[in-house]
């Protein structure tokens, strides 16, 4: 195991101590789990410096990408579930954010579009969470950066083939 610099924060401190003297061999879910948890930690703090919540984020994350989807496809797209999507963008609406409003073409569909002050977000906040995951990488070599990249993704795709199969009624040996 190489060695890093050990934190200065309790929270740093403890999982460290709890992953390289209790359980060093424990499960990757938690592992990753663990670093899921300090980077999202490393971003909100960036985030509530700009009076913006997580929660926030992840819409806005989607909709700089795709604006004006249906408030449905932003809930899947965003892997949450409708009621709290609705929560969030009403904040939203009121923080000056989005706008929701209903297209001629059709009238049944509630869509998602960012207001400019919505927009301009993204030029303060982009930023931030690059930052964050510079600070993540320090110190790690880039090619071992790439392969934990191509490793995670082929755990995400591995993981959905699994979902897809098990929702289908069949087994998970077979995917």
């Amino acid at each position: 195991m190489t060695d890093v610099a050990a934190p200065t924060g309790r929270i740093g401190d403890t999982i460290l101590r709890h992953w390289r003297e209790a359980v060093p061999n424990d499960r990757l879910a938690h592992l990753v789990k663990d670093a899921t948890r300090g980077l999202t930690r490393a971003l909100q703090a960036r985030l509530a410096a700009q009076s913006v919540s997580f929660g926030h984020w992840v819409f806005l994350r989607i909709l700089w990408e795709a604006d004006g989807v249906t408030q449905r496809q932003l809930s899947a797209q965003a892997g949450l579930m409708e009621p709290t999507t609705y929560s969030a963008l009403t904040a939203m609406e009121k923080l000056g954010y989005v706008e929701r409003r209903k297209l001629p073409h059709s009238r049944k569909n509630v869509y998602v579009f960012l207001t400019p002050r919505g927009r301009a977000l993204k030029a303060k906040l982009v930023p931030m969470a690059e930052e964050v995951n510079e600070v993540a990488i320090r110190g790690v070599p880039p090619e071992d950066v790439a392969a934990t990249r191509r490793t995670l993704l082929t755990m995400i795709e591995n993981l959905a083939r699994d979902e897809a199969a098990l929702d289908q009624g069949g087994n998970q040996k077979d995917a």
